[in-house]
């Protein structure tokens, strides 16, 4: 426990200097690129389209059903990539924060756990403009914006918790055995695939346990919630609180085991220089 009240106290403490190197972040990995932080967009854009074309033209994917609506394939599929693109981005580049910039830690003077949370912070602004063009081109499709949106304010914190969870875990395990994160990459290429991000998990109805073992992935508890918010569906944190409770159990139990390997190990993270 004293670990987490380290951490939690951390995050505090420092909140201005993880915002300005957030945004320090996101401009210095798109400074030598000639659009910019436009790629930032414009890549996920191109993946997306190359989904729905392989998915839905050469499948001919019709509707697919959100609680009671039924909804276009592209318009569902829209909904939850960005959410993906957010913890894949996340995930990856905050499993390497750390062990990446061991030689600036060894010159600067401020705590290590605030590493991966400026890591995450920087793809959050990303998540946030193309949440942004999400929600407008879901106007075109009859989508519009409805007192359902409210709960995304608590879907987004959500994400963030997970993420920073994950995060410290693995940049941790990745500073002491770079392996880590290329195990990582490989697995969450698996996982876009095991997520109900591009088919839903419905279709294994008729392997319940199987289907009933893939939604207790926590990510697939956060795109179905942005599903419903953006469609105007439900309450689904409410309708669905026994899954919120078993989300809340998981990402407590992540943390307090990231934050206890996190401060246990990091007096010794420069040996592994």
């Amino acid at each position: 426990m004293k670990s987490v009240i380290t951490v939690i106290k951390e995050q505090i403490e420092y909140f201005y200097l993880i915002r300005r190197l957030s945004l320090y972040e996101l401009k210095s990995q798109n400074r030598n690129n000639y659009l910019g932080m436009a790629w930032e967009i414009i890549s996920p854009a191109i993946q997306i389209l190359i989904y729905w074309f392989v998915f839905s033209t050469l499948r001919t994917r019709g509707a697919v059903e959100v609680g009671e609506e039924n909804v276009p394939f592209f318009a569902w599929l829209l909904a939850a990539f960005f959410l993906w693109i957010f913890f894949y981005q996340s995930t990856i580049q905050g499993s390497k924060s750390i062990y990446t910039r061991l030689r600036m830690l060894s010159k600067m003077n401020f705590p290590m756990s605030i590493i991966p949370n400026f890591v995450i912070f920087s793809r959050f602004y990303v998540h946030l403009v193309m949440l942004g063009i999400t929600i407008a081109i879901l106007q075109f499709f009859g989508y519009f914006v409805n007192i359902y949106y409210l709960q995304l304010l608590y879907f987004i914190f959500a994400s963030f918790c997970l993420f920073f969870a994950i995060s410290l875990i693995t940049s941790t395990l990745s500073t002491i055995i770079r392996d880590v994160h290329v195990f990582l990459n490989s697995t969450l290429r698996m996982m876009l695939y095991l997520s109900g991000v591009l088919w839903p998990l419905t279709l294994l109805s008729d392997f319940e346990t199987l289907m009933n073992l893939m939604q207790l992935n926590p990510l697939h508890y956060l795109i179905e919630g942005y599903r419903y918010a953006l469609f105007g569906v439900d309450w689904y944190f409410i309708t669905y609180w026994k899954y919120t409770l078993f989300f809340w159990g998981l990402v407590i139990v992540l943390f307090l085991f990231g934050a206890k390997i996190h401060v246990k190990f990091r007096k010794h993270f420069i040996d592994y220089l």
